[in-house]
């Protein structure tokens, strides 16, 4: 039942573009210039990215995801085995960086990906519903 026809031949899915930072629209690896910030265009077939408004929704949902698995951790850790403050900060902090960082360049791409794939712009107003 999925066969690719002509619109969506060298498109990557939606998953792989995530995970590997890939064009929305050629499938290169040109998606992110950093770790987690957008490149201005695709190097290879020129999509500008930059029309595209994925704003802040990953931060907030990963803040309070990965904040809730970090603190239900801890507690689970000290309640059960009383371990000395400094194993928590060498556990937690970089554990929650990882985490962070991983899963906002992933959520970020798959929501820019997923505006690409749907054709979702920023409205634009023309003025015509005026009088």
């Amino acid at each position: 039942m999925t066969h690719e026809n002509e619109t969506t031949k060298g498109r990557p899915a939606v998953r792989e573009a995530a995970l590997f930072g890939s064009c929305p629209r050629c499938g290169a690896h040109t998606l992110f210039d950093g770790w987690i910030a957008f490149a201005d265009r695709c190097e290879k077939c020129g999509l500008n990215y930059s029309r595209f408004n994925v704003g802040d929704g990953p931060a907030a949902f990963l803040t309070l995801g990965i904040g809730t698995i970090i603190v239900a951790l801890a507690l689970w850790l000290q309640l059960g085995f009383d371990p000395p403050w400094w194993l928590h900060v060498i556990l937690w902090v970089p554990l929650t960086i990882i985490g962070v960082i991983v899963g906002l360049r992933a959520t970020k791409a798959w929501l820019l990906v997923a505006e690409y794939s749907r054709r979702a712009e920023e409205h634009r107003h023309d003025g015509s519903d005026l009088s």
